[in-house]
């Protein structure tokens, strides 16, 4: 029985998959047709299966000999010499392991040391073409693993046998498969915009392919071949829920389907699965942190990633160049996107859901000794007011100058009150975060035991009165709902806490508009 799979490339005959070069049109044609290519995307996307489908089917057909290499376990290495002959032996090892490897009469041996050190990558990708005795396609997953000097000298092999394929042997075709794409391998060597010279290895990259999402239809195939192979059906709405929690991320879309089929359903396949199944699903992996989650999570800590996120989770206008490394970085790291409207926003709601919770994680803990969970809980839902009353009470209690959430100090007073919702909430409901950059805002919507409750976070330098007030009924028209709620941290130093704190309704547009002052 095959199943969903989470944990690594997709194989036929195990798990439930999408047909794999299909997923990445015109892949086929690039190797045939003699290019070095680059394929990139964020990590668990389906690279992986795709490359070792091309290989196999190209090997299938007999014309070409194609290789899987593998660097991963080259992970940050720099030395170029022991790079090279590490390269030298992953190759090596990988040709002498194909099953379509037959090697010519009077073949050279592939670990020669003929050039040096400095060729052995060269060398040992020109002997495989001499001992193939046929067109030979090289394609490197994981190829940014390789960084500083070590992937110079790397690129610079291969820009040195491609260029002179008419005079030696050398593979037909290479790729390049890995989180990067050709301007992050450009900026990753060349360190203060130092220059190449007159040659770059970089002008034998034919095309740079980006690894697609799965499109909603995708997702409803690849769903399906549970149903025709269980008889376990999924419910209306579901498809399209898996849709917009994921945004077609892969291994989202993989980890709600093992979850519901294998968890909640624990292999009872006359049980339909239902929107509440993924809904479950959904709160139960952000919980679990598996590791698809933790290490995309852990990049938060990293600088440059701050640099992006932090704007974002205030509202803020992106404080770098969209052409910049840091926001190019970001990107592919699959965290972040852009949406149709050219805004940044998370990936999709599970990511925002995530990095919401990854930053207040240290805060939630704090507070489970000092934040008591039922005073404001409600048979139909909360006590919102007194909910804002006490956060006003902690935040006047707690906020100090020097606080520090993870290096995010300007975000400081949107994390805290996320931390104590999220502290109220759990076990009983969950918070829709809509985070954008360039908006001025950060928008919440709490949702507790069938009720909703809209949240809109100001500072008092955003603030702007009554385009403020109709951004919010705004939201509130989204929802459907008639009331919100509106903090507005004081960023002056200068106004003492009397007059920080405030509570007032304001009415606007038929709405009411609850201002929370801190």
């Amino acid at each position: 029985m095959r199943k969903f799979n989470t944990t690594g490339p997709c194989f036929p005959d195990e798990h439930y998959m999408l047909p794999a070069l299909d997923r990445l049109p015109g892949v086929r044609e690039l190797a045939a047709g003699g290019n070095y290519f680059v394929i990139h995307a964020p990590r668990q996307t389906g690279k992986t299966t795709v490359l070792k489908e091309l290989v196999r089917e190209i090997n299938g057909k007999g014309e070409m000999f194609a290789l899987y290499c593998s660097l991963e376990t080259l992970q940050n290495r720099s030395d170029p010499e022991k790079t090279n002959i590490a390269i030298r032996d992953l190759i090596a090892d990988n040709v002498e392991m194909s099953p379509f490897y037959v090697p010519v009469p009077n073949a050279p041996a592939l670990r020669s040391d003929r050039g040096g050190i400095g060729l052995a990558v060269r060398t040992v990708l020109q002997n495989v073409c001499r001992a193939a005795g046929k067109p030979v396609g090289v394609f490197f997953d994981e190829a940014d693993c390789l960084v500083g000097d070590a992937l110079i000298s790397f690129l610079r092999q291969l820009r040195d046998g491609y260029v002179n394929r008419d005079t030696m042997p050398f593979p037909k075709s290479v790729a390049l498969v890995g989180m990067l794409d050709v301007r992050d391998y450009k900026a990753q060597i060349r360190p203060d915009g130092e220059s190449f010279g007159q040659v770059s290895p970089f002008n034998i990259i034919a095309k740079d392919m980006l690894m697609p999402n799965f499109m909603e239809t995708e997702i409803a195939a690849l769903y399906s071949q549970h149903t025709a192979e269980t008889g376990q059906v999924f419910a209306d709405g579901v498809i399209e829920d898996v849709w917009q929690l994921t945004r077609g991320q892969p291994w989202l879309v993989n980890a709600i389907g093992c979850e519901c089929v294998e968890e909640i359903h624990g292999f009872r396949y006359g049980e339909n699965i239902t929107v509440e199944d993924v809904e479950a699903a959904k709160e139960a992996i952000i919980r679990r942190r598996d590791t698809h989650v933790d290490s995309l999570m852990e990049r938060m800590r990293e600088p440059r990633v701050r640099r992006i996120v932090e704007p974002l989770v205030l509202g803020q206008g992106l404080t770098v160049s969209r052409n910049s490394e840091d926001f190019r970085y970001v990107i592919d790291l699959g965290l972040l996107r852009e949406d149709e409207l050219k805004r940044v926003v998370p990936a999709n709601p599970m990511y925002a859901e995530i990095i919401g919770r990854y930053l207040t994680r240290d805060e939630q803990d704090d507070m489970q000794s000092s934040i008591p969970e039922t005073p404001w809980v409600k048979d139909d839902g909360l006590d919102m007011a007194g909910l804002m009353a006490a956060f006003q009470r902690f935040w006047r209690e707690n906020s100090g100058a020097d606080r520090d959430i993870m290096g995010y100090r300007e975000a400081v007073p949107h994390l805290v009150l996320m931390a104590f919702l999220q502290r109220v909430t759990n076990g009983g409901g969950h918070i829709n975060r809509e985070m954008a950059l360039g908006t001025g805002r950060l928008d919440l919507c709490v949702e507790f035991r069938g009720a909703r409750y809209a949240i809109e976070v100001k500072t008092s330098d955003n603030f702007q009165g009554e385009k403020s007030y109709d951004q919010c009924a705004r939201y509130l028209d989204t929802l459907g709902l008639s009331e919100a709620w509106m903090p507005i941290f004081e960023k002056s130093k200068d106004k003492s806490w009397d007059e920080k704190i405030y509570s007032r309704d304001v009415a606007f547009g038929g709405k009411t508009i609850h201002l929370v002052g801190l």
